[in-house]
Formats: C-alpha cells, structure tokens, sequence
C-alpha cells in the first residue's frame, strides 16, 4: 500500500515537434519513489494520455535513471516518445549525466542511451526481439483492418522492441494519410504504416499507428515504432542512412523523427518542449 499521497514534481512534455502542442504529449513524474505498480497505472490511465513515466533511482550503476512507462492499460519495457521525453525533462530538472557523450536511461528492456544533438536529443533505437514476414492469414488480417488489398501490401514485418508492432509498408504516403482503419478487425494487433512521400515534400515518409483496444486509438507520434521501422527499411535499402518521417498529420499534430544510421547504430530524434510543470499529489 502506498503512503499518504504527497506533493511530487510533474511535467507534461511535447515530444517530436518543433512547436509545442504540435507532438505527442507526455506525463512525466520526477520523483516516484515509493509509488506502487497499481497506483502508477491508476495514475495513467487517468491523465488519459497515450504514455506516463515514472523517474526513480537506478538500479544499474551504468544508468542515470530509471523509467517506469505506462500506457492507459498497461506497462511497457520500452518506448520512444516517452524516452525522449523523460530525458528531456530529467536534464531540465538538473539531472547531469554520468557520461559527457550520452545519458543512460534504464527501463524494463535495459539500458537506452540519449545523445544530445544541439536541443534535440535522439535515443539508440533496442534491438528487436522479434523479427521477420508476418505470415498469409496476418496479412489478409492487416488488409481487412486497413481497408485495402492485399496486393497493396508493399511488405508487412514484426518490429518488436518492446510493444509487439506489426510494420506494413504502402507504396505511397498518401494511401498511408488515406487510411480508415477498422478497428474491430484489428483485434490485438499494434499496427505501424509507413510510406513514401514523393521527392520534394518536406518528410520521406509518413507514418501512422494504431493501437486497438488503448486510450488512443491512434497515436500521434511513435518513437518505438519508427526506430523499429527504421532498423527494417534501412537494412532492406528502402531508406537512406538519414532520413525525416512525419507523423500525426491526420491528427493535426506535426511529428518529425530525424533517423540517423551511425557505425551500426539507429538514432531516433526529435525535438521536446515542456508545456506543464507543477507538482501532483500521489
């Protein structure tokens, strides 16, 4: 059972947009220490926001902190809006990094390291922990749900680093802004859509993703979706080694991820502002 509630610092950040209100929000409280799994997912599912993290110390002497990211429903090992995030707001409160190179985030799937890039920071996206073709009976399920052919299925991936997506690449960004999902026959897949814009626009790519059954059916900006989509179309030489996806357009959001490949790694970036700071009682 928790303690008496008390006062805590909260803040509620935009991440993946260079103007605030224009990203995906995101519930950060800095001191959660004492705080009960129960009382944490209570305390998400009521901010109604597609994530809400939790500070505390870390356990890894490698780590700067440790992260606990919940959605309306559930827990996550990893996401990457919420990372971003929370570096963002753990440097503003005063955290100084162990590493003049990075901040090391720890979280249920390990250690994260944060680069800093001027203002914006970019997380190195986790390995995938599952990989590879959804087979015939999933992709005529990811058909019926997006409402198209299966022929217009470019490919279809498991990018799993964390929450369990499904990538589904179309041949155009605007069949991908288009999209009318049915939701019902979604069932419990997590569903991420990418496609090209064509030469000129200011993104490469434009990405949507869907999460049935959550506060937000669609959520405005993904970093743990996009570092796993990067990771997928890079290595299959469908995208350069750098390159800009947009994200939330049909939301009225402006998302930008800024992908970078480097000596091996994927950085996903973005920019973050803080919009609230406070305190809570929990």
């Amino acid at each position: 059972m928790n303690p008496t509630p008390r006062s805590r610092p909260f803040h509620q950040v935009d991440v993946f947009a260079s103007q605030a209100y224009r990203g995906n929000p995101l519930a950060v409280v800095l001191d959660a220490q004492g705080l009960d799994t129960a009382t944490m997912q209570h305390f998400a599912n009521w901010t109604n926001l597609s994530e809400t993290t939790f500070l505390l110390p870390p356990e890894d002497p490698r780590a700067d902190y440790r992260v606990r990211i919940f959605t309306g429903s559930e827990e996550f090992p990893f996401a990457g809006h919420p990372t971003l995030g929370s570096a963002h707001t753990w440097l503003q409160a005063g955290g100084v990094p162990r590493s003049d190179g990075h901040v090391v985030q720890e979280c249920a799937a390990g250690l994260v390291r944060i680069k800093r890039d001027g203002g914006r920071l970019a997380f190195a996206a986790p390995p995938l922990t599952r990989f590879g073709p959804v087979d015939a009976g999933i992709r005529r399920q990811l058909a019926a749900a997006l409402r198209v052919s299966v022929a217009d299925i470019v490919d279809a991936s498991w990018l799993v680093n964390g929450p369990e997506w499904i990538g589904v690449l179309l041949p155009s960004a605007a069949q991908v802004l288009a999209l009318n999902p049915d939701q019902a026959a979604m069932g419990d897949l997590k569903i991420g859509v990418i496609g090209p814009h064509e030469p000129g626009a200011d993104a490469d790519f434009e990405v949507r993703t869907f999460l049935p059954g959550d506060a937000m059916a669609e959520d405005p900006v993904t970093g743990s979706f996009n570092a796993g989509a990067a990771q997928w179309l890079i290595g299959s030489g469908r995208a350069p080694e750098e390159y800009v996806a947009s994200q939330g357009t049909v939301l009225g959001r402006a998302g930008r991820i800024h992908i970078t490949a480097d000596a091996g790694d994927i950085w996903v970036g973005g920019d973050s502002a803080t919009c609230i700071q406070g305190s809570v009682l929990l």
